[in-house]
């Protein structure tokens, strides 16, 4: 396992925070007998970083599908699983698997499929729960579509929620993507939108545990 370079600002920031805490909490404490509240206070602040620290991590992780199977690209719940109109890139029907990210959950973002990358699109918005129905088109966002070799496109969006407020995307138009490789990183709860062809034969369900890189949502 390692620790996601997106986190290393905050993950210092919260370090530098909870040692000058410390500090100031064994000062105050220092001349009183209220030992109970002082490992109290400590445990709350080991905890936030404990938390922190987490949430950044990237599990190692192998990949074992083949060309025609669609990979998990986040770890989360499934919370859609439906056939939608897709408005963005598409503009016709495909069946859209939605992926919820808890806080606990890593965010680390993965590329479902091989193939060309052939639109990427960031599109600024509002914070609502990553859970709501408009959440999709309405916060904060990026687009991403892969072209397979079969010549079918997915489209998959990082969403930001209420907390999470920062999307931090690498794939880039024309370059190729490799399935189980990190296209992205979404800080703390948000979701991911996968749009598939209708013809796709799908392998979750709505409120199955899935994790980035093992778990097959679908295949061509």
């Amino acid at each position: 396992m390692k620790l996601h370079r997106e986190g290393y600002g905050i993950m210092a920031g919260t370090l530098v925070a909870v040692l000058g805490l410390t500090a100031l909490n064994y000062w105050a404490f220092s001349k009183c007998d209220s030992t109970i509240l002082l490992w109290l206070i400590e445990s709350v602040l080991l905890t936030f970083l404990i938390l922190v620290v987490q949430f950044f991590r990237v599990p190692k992780r192998d990949c074992p599908f083949g060309e025609n199977d669609i990979v998990c690209p986040a770890d989360g719940k499934v919370v859609v699983v439906e056939e939608v109109e897709e408005n963005e890139y598409f503009k016709d029907k495909r069946i859209q698997i939605s992926i919820f990210m808890s806080p606990l959950n890593v965010h680390a973002n993965f590329f479902p499929i091989c193939g060309e990358t052939t639109y990427v699109k960031y599109h600024p918005g509002l914070f609502l729960v990553a859970w709501h129905p408009k959440s999709s088109t309405d916060n904060e966002r990026s687009s991403i579509v892969v072209k397979h070799s079969s010549d079918k496109e997915i489209l998959f969006r990082q969403v930001a929620g209420a907390v999470a407020r920062r999307i931090c995307y690498y794939a880039q138009v024309g370059k190729t993507a490799i399935q189980g490789e990190e296209f992205g990183f979404i800080k703390f709860g948000s979701r991911i939108d996968v749009f598939l062809p209708l013809d796709s034969k799908i392998d979750v369900k709505i409120g199955d545990i899935v994790k980035a890189k093992t778990t097959r949502l679908a295949h061509f």
